[in-house]
């Protein structure tokens, strides 16, 4: 349902989950994009999910805008790696601001750089 819509950003989700391995990643998203695929005036997609290992890490049922974002980042061969390699939180509000937290523990990513 929102996959043409993740896809159109994933060159910038791509470039945040580099740079969040500094600090926390922000971008806002155009309200529009998502209302077009929905059909509603006002959707509501705001989500937060975790990602260990290049899988969901879920307790409860994801939202369809998270999973379509999941989907499309497994399926592009830069993020797919970043995914397995590293540990991420993101989240998307109500404003539509996607966040991109690099939540890999601190003694893994010494042990990479040795």
């Amino acid at each position: 349902m929102y996959t043409y819509t993740w896809k159109k950003y994933l060159p910038v989700i791509r470039l945040l989950l580099k740079r969040s391995a500094d600090a926390e990643q922000t971008v806002s998203l155009n309200r529009t994009d998502f209302e077009k695929t929905t059909k509603l005036r006002k959707p509501t997609c705001s989500f937060s999910v975790e990602i260990v290992k290049g899988r969901l890490n879920t307790f409860n049922n994801q939202s369809v805008p998270a999973k379509d974002l999941v989907e499309i980042l497994q399926e592009d061969e830069i993020t797919r790696t970043l995914l397995r390699q590293y540990q991420y939180a993101i989240s998307l509000s109500s404003d539509f601001l996607l966040s991109i937290k690099n939540i890999t523990p601190v003694a893994t990513l010494q042990e990479e750089e040795k």
